[in-house]
């Protein structure tokens, strides 16, 4: 390898790694690992409701189990449930932290000791005024 590629090749390197260590680039990474393991749970959570509301329904219908329905249907039907059923849970998120962000603009953060200077200053004011008048 010749000095060039090889310096070449340890800028490629030295770029990809402060790319890596980016904040964002780590938290996307979390995210998305997160992302996985919420996916999973919501997939158990699905396939529980699945089975206990539908399973008498295609038992009627005279359908084993959701997979035999014609066309893939039961296939669409799992997926449109676990996408409500992760969005439900995102809006719930997301409407907390609304919620939070919302309380945190309204109520300042009350710092005792600053209240009670206010206090204070306000009493040396009005006794200030109290004593001029006289």
């Amino acid at each position: 390898m010749t000095r060039r590629a090889r310096s070449s090749a340890t800028g490629f390197l030295r770029d990809f790694q402060e790319f890596i260590m980016r904040g964002n680039v780590v938290d996307l990474a979390v995210a998305v690992i997160i992302g996985g393991a919420f996916g999973k749970v919501v997939d158990a959570f699905v396939n529980w409701i699945m089975s206990v509301i539908l399973n008498p329904i295609l038992k009627q219908a005279g359908v084993d189990q959701l997979q035999n329905l014609p066309f893939g249907i039961g296939t669409f039907v799992v997926a449109i449930v676990n996408f409500i059923v992760i969005a439900f849970v995102i809006f719930l998120l997301i409407r907390a932290l609304e919620k939070f962000m919302r309380r945190q603009e309204e109520a300042p953060a009350a710092d005792p000791v600053l209240e009670s200077q206010e206090r204070l200053t306000a009493a040396i004011d009005r006794l200030t005024e109290t004593l001029e008048r006289r």
